[in-house]
């Protein structure tokens, strides 16, 4: 599905790299030859993909925030990049309730300034924004959204993607509807892969209470998502901005979503974790009382993608937690993190 050649010795700007799906996004377009620069706060955790993969060493890594425009235009000129991929944010459901502001400035003014960048830089071609499958205004339908639904996402972290997806549809209106430059957006859901150390994500509350030899503490096992493994959406991304590089007729708003048969409820999903995980481990349920809203069920329809770009979901999601345990167990082991993130970048190109 995805020729990676394509990328070689193209000038990427990638924000947002020295977070999970960054870390792996900068695996992969350096692994492709890719000239990477990538614009970020530090990493977001103690124990972080990006240091553990010694991705410093692979990419030109910037730190700085999105927000702090004469940084990011800075760095963004001495770049002087062919394709951006707009992957900072503040990513977090809970942590949106407890700082509305900042996610809101983070998420919105972040991606304005982005875009200015874009429109006063002569060398870009394609740009792609990733937001979320969470700014729809959510009916908790039994059947998939779809990219014509309306935008108006519930909590602060949510609307303001949906923010940033309409601050993307006015710069594309008012300075860029001649195509020359090609710009979409990507909303996909609950991601899920092995380095993510997040807080207040079921994965990585998996992984630690591994880690810490107790049980699995779940707060809201109904809850139905559209989990997929982090490779599915990265993969969907550089289909995309090499098709609108190619042609900017394929620009466009995508949902990136797994197949209905991967769309399972938290509690299955911890199932399969303690399954594939082995070693007695165990889960149980702990609803928090007063707990923020939270969707108790959400689902994308991916038509447009799978029928436009030829893009397809290519790891169920028992082979998603599968690799999650085998690349969590070679990190508990003190093996190569790299390497791991290769062989399974290669079994999925060759899937």
């Amino acid at each position: 599905m995805l020729n990676l050649d394509f990328y070689n010795k193209k000038r990427v700007f990638l924000t947002g790299h020295t977070g999970f799906k960054g870390a792996w996004m900068c695996q992969i377009l350096a692994n492709a030859g890719a000239i990477v620069t990538g614009y970020s706060l530090a990493p977001p955790t103690t124990h972080n993909l990006f240091q553990i993969a010694g991705l410093q060493n692979k990419i030109t890594s910037v730190i700085g925030d999105v927000r702090d425009f004469d940084k990011l235009q800075c760095t963004f000129n001495m770049a002087s990049p062919e394709i951006v991929i707009h992957m900072a944010a503040q990513p977090l459901v809970r942590e949106g309730y407890k700082n509305p502001r900042n996610t809101y400035d983070v998420n919105v003014m972040g991606t304005v300034n982005l875009l200015e960048c874009v429109r006063q830089c002569h060398t870009v071609k394609s740009v792609l924004n990733v937001t979320t499958d969470k700014v729809y205004l959510n009916h908790e339908w039994c059947w998939g959204y779809r990219e014509s639904d309306k935008l108006d996402g519930f909590d602060p972290y949510s609307n303001s993607k949906s923010c940033s997806e309409l601050v993307t549809h006015s710069y594309i209106n008012s300075f860029f509807c001649d195509n020359s430059v090609a710009i979409s957006t990507a909303r996909a859901g609950n991601v899920i892969g092995g380095g993510d150390f997040a807080e207040n994500r079921i994965i990585p509350d998996c992984v630690r209470a591994m880690r810490d030899n107790r049980v699995i503490v779940v707060r809201n096992p109904d809850s139905t998502r559209p989990y997929q493994h982090v490779l599915d959406p990265l993969a969907a991304y550089l289909m995309i901005v090499q098709k609108q590089y190619e042609d900017p007729q394929f620009a466009g708003f995508y949902n990136i979503g797994p197949d209905d048969c991967d769309c399972v409820t938290t509690g299955e999903l911890v199932n399969l974790f303690c399954r594939y995980w082995g070693e007695n481990a165990r889960w149980e349920n702990q609803a928090e009382r007063n707990a923020p809203h939270e969707a108790n069920y959400l689902k994308l329809d991916s038509t447009k993608i799978k029928t436009t770009i030829g893009w397809k979901p290519l790891w169920h999601i028992e082979d998603a937690i599968q690799k999650i345990c085998e690349w969590t167990k070679v990190y508990f082991n003190g093996l190569n993190v790299s390497s791991e993130m290769n062989r399974q970048i290669e079994l999925y190109m060759g899937a």
